[in-house]
């Protein structure tokens, strides 16, 4: 590699440092391997979300590699200078600016704001002028919006194609059209059009402009008809059927009670006249009065303009009637389904001209033409956020420099203070489960929390680094400041336990067992008070129940709480019992003093018997402790192990600490009064030790001149009697 590249050494990785031009324009040389991240999500960082979504070039909603080196050589092109963006700053020199054409766009964006003596342009600028464009009529986005035309009728057309056919969103955010919305809508108006100016060819439209109002008179009653003159096809064929056919006597009975009118239901479904052997239809009064109206109506609208005027219908008649109205009714039946149906028909006349559609074309292409001046806008605002935030992208993807040497990582969403702590190390969380799936794996102790603040709600997950968690729990609140500084109330929802220091490894044993002997106590504390009032409950049911006349309620009450027997089996065992654990004392403490000069070797290793588990497990914990699993759970890529150590642990949770040269009264006067239980505790030492050293029990492991039988004997103790001589065997 021609390049020489320079690494630091942060989170027991190997970094590339970022220095320079040279440095950024060889970056595609680098190994992937070496980049800590090779994606990052465009959302929940603290980044600007615009700036990222500019670098974002195919708009998936992640920042990979290709992107940030397709910014790298865009911003080559653009700046005199591209290692500039590895300095933040909110503005860039025109000076510094290496394409004409951006140059040009800056100074007219200045001239228009009033700023054209100034020298330089900065992302205020770049916005003001961005949104002021963006809200133009015609902003170069190819999207026109009703208020892009003065016209009436243009205007209408496009709210028309908006709420038949859909709408887009222009810059500005307003509901538009493009072209492709307009030539779908104009499609639907065609195909409309030409159907309706099929209909009114002379060979479908038989009767003029009453050709609909016949066909739709015959439509209204051509299914009686037809149930009609089967009937009398039916009579004819066996005259029995013309009573049967004809409506039973039963059925007329049964509507006989009921109000009628023109159109009642049950009334329509008797014949619709005398069933008639001649399958002749009377047009006169004998029709049924619930048809009556609609077979007039046919009469006008159908039967008179074809047939002439007449008295009776036969079905030969009818059979003419769908004839003259075959082709009718074959163009209705085909009628298309479009957007533009509701349409009034003068209106739809209008839109199928081509005057508005080309005016519309003419309005859309226009805006389109911008497109050229509003892409420098864009380059001009492109530029001035890269200088502001390109090198902050760099500094959290590349490598990890703002986060090793500032703490001040772009995925860090604030600091929780919980538990008289500053907790640094916040990430942003959307799911706690899913995240602490993923995360768990981090091996750090993680604080999930439910913000809220003035009715928004959120969730972050913090890692605990430095203390202990004897008093964080589920439930308890602190208070989170964001990146903003704004305060949310914070409620623990969810603890995922990890070693936090080995010092916390060290005492956990003892903390667990002193936890384990006050829960032992309280459990039996408890069972014993359960005991007792079972046993006064018993002590007053008995009472109560007592027979006054054969029992007095003393020796009731006497009888009732009679004390047990001593068994002097559990007498026995407790005294073996305690026996034992004076021996094991005594062997303990008889070999501690046995060591001599090594009796602090002895203690160290005694403790380490109880404490060492619990301190290897955390160191190599603590050694595996990295940041990867908690940004992976965000949507990251991270590409190597960034660890935190117990060190930079320290520095991502603050543990309170008095101003320097604060003073300090020690006096408190509501402090608890304190027993002297170190001193009791030393005596019964003391006790147990002078007991096992006078009955001999640490004989064997004292020397000879400190034993208790060289001792006593010097002071004039008697000597045990010697033992009885054995007798010789006869």
């Amino acid at each position: 590699m021609a390049h020489k590249f320079h690494f630091f050494r942060a989170g027991g990785v190997d970094q590339v440092s970022l220095r320079n031009r040279e440095d950024l324009l060889a970056l595609p040389e680098l190994d992937q391997k070496l980049w800590i991240a090779l994606a990052m999500p465009t959302k929940g960082v603290d980044i600007d979300e615009e700036t990222l979504t500019l670098l974002d070039e195919d708009a998936d909603g992640r920042i990979r590699v290709k992107d940030v080196l397709a910014a790298i050589a865009w911003g080559n092109t653009t700046f005199k200078n591209v290692g500039d963006v590895l300095v933040s700053a909110p503005e860039v020199a025109l000076s510094a600016i290496a394409d004409p054409k951006v140059v040009a766009a800056a100074k007219r964006m200045l001239a228009v704001l009033g700023k054209q003596d100034q020298s330089s342009i900065s992302v205020a600028d770049a916005n003001s002028i961005t949104k002021a464009f963006a809200g133009t009529v015609l902003n170069g986005d190819g999207i026109v919006i009703p208020d892009s035309t003065p016209d009436p009728e243009l205007k209408k057309t496009i709210e028309e194609v908006i709420a038949r056919s859909g709408s887009k969103l222009d810059r500005s955010g307003k509901a538009g059209i493009d072209q492709a919305l307009a030539d779908g809508f104009f499609a639907a108006v065609d195909l409309r059009a030409a159907w309706i100016a099929r209909g009114k060819e002379p060979s479908l439209a038989v009767l003029g402009e009453g050709t609909a109002a016949a066909a739709a008179a015959f439509a209204a009653v051509r299914g009686k008809l037809e149930d009609h003159f089967v009937r009398c096809r039916v009579a004819a064929y066996d005259p029995r059927a013309a009573g049967a056919l004809a409506g039973q006597e039963t059925e007329l009975i049964g509507l006989a009670p009921r109000m009628f009118t023109d159109d009642d239901a049950e009334l329509a479904l008797l014949p619709l006249a005398r069933i008639d052997a001649s399958s002749k239809l009377p047009l006169g009064a004998a029709i049924n009065p619930a048809w009556a109206a609609r077979i007039a109506t046919f009469v006008d609208a159908t039967v008179t303009p074809i047939l002439q005027s007449r008295d009776v219908l036969t079905r030969g008649d009818i059979t003419t009637i769908t004839e003259r109205l075959a082709g009718f009714e074959a163009w209705r039946s085909a009628k298309p389904t479009t957007v533009v149906d509701p349409l009034e028909a003068a209106w739809l006349a209008r839109l199928a001209a081509p005057e508005l559609r080309a005016e519309l074309t003419k309005v859309i292409a226009a805006d389109a033409a911008l497109a050229a001046e509003y892409d420098q806008i864009s380059a001009v605002a492109k530029l001035v956020r890269m200088q502001r935030d390109f090198g902050r992208v760099l500094r959290n993807f590349v490598n990890f420099s703002d986060f090793y040497m500032k703490q001040d990582g772009v995925f860090q969403a604030g600091t929780l203070f919980l538990d008289a702590r500053s907790l640094h190390l916040c990430v942003p969380v959307t799911d706690s489960s899913k995240h602490a799936a993923l995360a768990g794996s981090s091996d750090a102790c993680l604080i999930y929390c439910d913000l809220s603040r003035h009715g928004a709600t959120r969730q972050i997950a913090a890692a605990l680094t430095n203390g202990d968690s004897d008093n964080v729990f589920v439930g308890r609140n602190g208070v989170f400041y964001d990146r903003q500084g704004n305060d949310w109330d914070a409620t623990i929802a969810k603890i995922i336990s990890s070693p936090i220091s080995v010092r916390q490894a060290f005492w956990s044993p003892y903390k667990k067992l002193v936890k384990m002997i006050e829960d032992n106590f309280s459990k039996r504390a408890r069972a014993a008070e359960d005991a007792s009032h079972a046993k006064l409950d018993g002590v007053a049911t008995h009472v109560a129940h007592a027979d006054a006349k054969a029992v007095e309620p003393a020796k009731a009450i006497e009888k009732a709480i009679e004390p047990k027997k001593i068994d002097l089996g559990t007498v026995a065992a407790i005294g073996v019992a305690i026996g034992g654990i004076g021996t094991l004392v005594g062997v303990l403490f008889g070999t501690l003093f046995g060591l001599g000069y090594w009796l602090p070797v002895g203690l160290f290793g005694l403790l380490m018997m109880v404490s060492g588990p619990s301190m290897l497990l955390a160191w190599l914990k603590l050694r595996r402790r990295n940041l990867g699993p908690m940004l992976d759970a965000n949507g990251w890529a991270i590409n190597a192990r960034a660890r935190v150590n117990v060190a930079f642990g320290a520095a991502m949770t603050g543990l309170p600490k008095l101003p320097k040269d604060a003073k300090r009264s020690l006096h408190d006067p509501f402090a608890d009064k304190r027993r002297p239980w170190k001193l009791y505790i030393a005596l019964a030492l003391l006790v147990t030790l002078a007991g096992a050293w006078y009955l001999g029990r640490l004989d064997a492991w004292l020397p000879e001149e400190a034993r208790s039988t060289t001792i006593l004997r010097g002071r004039g103790a008697k000597d045990p009697a010697p033992p009885a001589p054995a007798t010789p065997a006869k």
